[in-house]
């Protein structure tokens, strides 16, 4: 009996002494988890901000790159905006010759009125 017992209060220590390890090895398990968990924490945080920074950094150079583009690239004129361009060129075309007909005209009819002053001043 008393083999038996020691046999079980061996068996006893035994696992008592496996469960001290597995605990012991569990709680540095735990503890490593937490310190990766928090590194990666802290570098998730970091990582958030340089996206944030680099996406305000990004849509900053895009406006810019728009109206860099909107200045430098020519973009061809439509077949309509060439139309309207014209008409409005021919009409203020047509307008200055009538301007100048009707001043030409003016000029022509003063001389000739002055001409017939000076020969009936002449002539009388």
């Amino acid at each position: 009996m008393e083999t038996a017992e020691e046999d079980s209060q061996s068996e006893y220590d035994e696992m008592t002494q496996k469960n001290k390890v597995t605990k012991t090895l569990k709680e540095q398990d735990v503890k490593f988890k937490s310190q990766e968990f928090k590194g990666l924490d802290k570098s998730i945080a970091e990582l958030s901000g340089d996206k944030e920074t680099t996406d305000t950094e990004l849509a900053a150079v895009l406006e810019y790159y728009g109206k860099v583009k909107d200045r430098c690239v020519a973009a061809p004129e439509t077949y309509g905006e060439r139309k309207k361009r014209r008409e409005a060129e021919i009409a203020g075309l047509k307008e200055a010759l009538s301007t100048l007909d009707s001043e030409t005209a003016l000029m022509q009819r003063g001389r000739r009125a002055h001409r017939g002053r000076g020969h009936r001043f002449l002539g009388a």
